[in-house]
């Protein structure tokens, strides 16, 4: 589960990333230059990253601590490494 307050960031922090994507979308129908596009989503990868590693430390603190606690920490463990192990291909 994600905290009220973390929710907030989450939210404000995934608003801002639609906002770059439908920029992205009208510089694409305005055919601007290629390499001004190619940065703009650069940048949105950037923030999707960003995204993914608060969301995973929240998930280590949070919820793996929890599952180690309660003794279904092996599981929780194997589940975390193998969502890292997609972002580090």
């Amino acid at each position: 589960m994600v905290a009220r307050s973390d929710a907030a960031d989450l939210a404000k922090r995934i608003n801002r990333i639609e906002g770059q994507v439908r920029g992205i979308g009208k510089m694409i129908a305005e055919d601007r230059y290629c390499i001004d596009i190619l940065t703009q989503v650069s940048a949105v990868q950037s923030a999707l990253d960003a995204l993914a590693r608060q969301l995973l430390e929240h998930h280590l603190h949070g919820c793996v601590r929890h599952a180690i606690d309660s003794g279904n920490g092996e599981h929780a463990i194997e589940e975390a490494l193998s969502v890292i192990r997609k972002f580090g291909r």
